[in-house]
Formats: C-alpha cells, sequence, structure tokens
C-alpha cells in the first residue's frame, strides 16, 4: 500500500519555526497534488497548504505569509516549513497526497504528526 510518514514536528515556541516533511512511498502511479491539513482539539481538519504537480501552491488564510509549502518530486516528499508560529497553530497535522490513478486520483493520508507551540 502507499505509505505517508511525517516528521519533523514537536514543541516549539511561539515565533520560532518547525519544517515538516512528508515522505510518500510504494506509489505506483504519479503524484498529483500534496497538501497539508492540521485538526486542533475539539475543531475540524483544517486546509493548511497544497502545492500542485506544477508547483503552484496556495493556503489557508491562517497561514499566509507565514508557511511555505514545497515539494521534491524526485523523492516523492513535502515539506512545510512553518515561520512565526502561533499559540493557535498546535495542531496535529496531516499529509495528503493525491495520486493519479487510471480512473481517477486517489487520496492517501499520513497518521499526522503533533505540532505544539508553547504561548
Amino acid at each position: 500500500q502507499v505509505q505517508l510518514v511525517e516528521s519533523g514536528g514537536g514543541l516549539v515556541q511561539a515565533g520560532g519555526s518547525l519544517r515538516l516533511s512528508c515522505a510518500v512511498s510504494n506509489s505506483i502511479f504519479s503524484i498529483n497534488d500534496m497538501a497539508w491539513y492540521r485538526q486542533a482539539p475539539g475543531k475540524q481538519r483544517e486546509f493548511v497548504a497544497v502545492i500542485t504537480s506544477g508547483a503552484s501552491t496556495n493556503y489557508g488564510d491562517s497561514v499566509k505569509g507565514r508557511f511555505t509549502i514545497s515539494r521534491d518530486s524526485a523523492n516523492n516528499t513535502v515539506f512545510l516549513q512553518m515561520n512565526s508560529l502561533k499559540f493557535e497553530d498546535t495542531a496535529v497535522y496531516y499529509c495528503d497526497a493525491g495520486i493519479k490513478v487510471p480512473k481517477g486520483f486517489m487520496h492517501s493520508w499520513g497518521q499526522g504528526i503533533q505540532v505544539t507551540v508553547s504561548s
């Protein structure tokens, strides 16, 4: 099966930075969009950022100007550089890969990684 493994999370003080990585393995077909979502306790999952196969990007309003998504297509890896972190960025962050299959797209999710920002 396709697997997504996130790394780089942890505890950071407000104003600090973290860089998340998500490596996709065992993908037979090409990967289209890759995205990050997050879910804080008691909240619905929130869109954070997406990067297309053509390297176009889009961000959720709450992270614009602070987060940067990028990808290394050769290694099937997506990154999320998080700067100027705020307490409200505390959440479990999930990586999503949209994989092109013959009949459409299949989305695979990582297990999630905790990001905690101290106030």
